[in-house]
């Protein structure tokens, strides 16, 4: 009893906080205008491709990134996106990492509904588990993490930790593209996104904190270069996955993978979850598990995907007198 009086004043005092009234709204506020700057970037990636008459799924070409600015829709999403980061960069500025991050997923939820509208593709049961599991998964995440999230000040060893994993991180995904790009799609792409820009919002964090409290230095520098070398590759990232996979599937990728990696960051290298018990820590990890599925069936299952390769030339079985059925594009 003494337990569940305890959480309900945690949770009582995390909604009294004026940081977390207010860094929530900025959070979701920021998530819409990140659907409506993924669905008009996808169509300008759409468009670049056709006209260049080359497909971006292996990575985006400087003949194509000179085309994108160009392109007016691919412009408008850009500001919209702008704006997102702007809404996000405020939220972070009043509130925990780790609640702020998670709420992106509403992005997810309106992205797909103005994707289904534009692309005639109405989700399919299956498709709507995995984006329940990913928006359920995360919610219940923001629930745990509302409560149990604290924040303390940033030592130098943790933004070295920081800054030596995000190197690693770059260095194994730049080889993974140089060596598999003809091989790799969207789920590659929105993975490698979500990584790297799970760093930049802890970055962006740490930046925030120490210009808060006037401590720019030369720590604070290389965090700022480190964070643009991050978000620039994970730009990279976004718009090549937009050249392989419809936009709800790349904000699936980017509004789980993202807050999953800057919460593991917050819990195992900052903190931030330190006052949680054991099962609130197992709480975590499932509910992370139960997002991520949902992204990995999202790929499997999400309509416009299945109904493109339908497309594609591949043999896929016999019509009964030995020859093979296949579908031409």
């Amino acid at each position: 009893m003494a337990g569940a009086e305890e959480v309900g004043d945690q949770l009582v005092g995390a909604f009294q906080n004026p940081g977390l009234l207010m860094g929530i709204p900025l959070a979701l506020a920021g998530a819409v205008f990140m659907s409506l700057g993924a669905q008009y970037q996808h169509r300008g990636v759409e468009k670049v491709e056709r006209l260049s008459g080359s497909d971006a799924a292996s990575g985006l070409s400087m003949t194509q990134l000179r085309g994108l600015l160009t392109r007016p829709s691919w412009l408008l999403g850009t500001l919209m996106l702008g704006l997102a980061i702007v809404c996000q960069l405020a939220a972070l500025s009043v509130a925990p990492l780790i609640v702020v991050q998670p709420l992106g997923v509403i992005a997810l939820v309106t992205t797909t509904l103005i994707n289904a509208r534009i692309s005639g593709h109405t989700p399919t049961r299956r498709s709507v588990i995995a984006i329940a599991a990913c928006v359920g998964g995360v919610f219940v995440f923001v629930g745990f993490a509302a409560v149990y999230a604290t924040e303390s000040d940033i030592t130098e060893r943790q933004l070295f930790t920081i800054l030596a994993i995000l190197l690693l991180v770059i260095i194994l995904l730049g080889a993974c593209w140089l060596i598999l790009r003809h091989r790799m799609r969207a789920l590659f792409y929105v993975t490698g996104a979500g990584i790297l820009y799970g760093f930049v919002a802890t970055l962006a964090k740490v930046v925030i904190k120490r210009i808060q409290a006037q401590d720019f230095d030369w720590i604070t520098l290389i965090c700022v270069v480190a964070l643009i070398a991050a978000a620039a590759v994970g730009a990279y990232f976004v718009q090549t996955a937009y050249g392989s996979g419809p936009p709800d599937l790349v904000i699936a990728g980017l509004t789980v993978i993202d807050p999953i990696i800057a919460v593991l960051i917050g819990l195992l290298v900052l903190g931030e979850a330190s006052s949680a018990p054991w099962g609130v820590l197992v709480a975590f990890g499932i509910t992370g598990a139960v997002a991520v599925w949902g992204v990995v069936s999202l790929t499997r299952h999400h309509p416009q995907v299945l109904s493109e390769s339908q497309e594609l030339p591949l043999t896929r079985g016999s019509n009964g007198d030995g020859t093979a059925t296949t579908n031409a594009p």
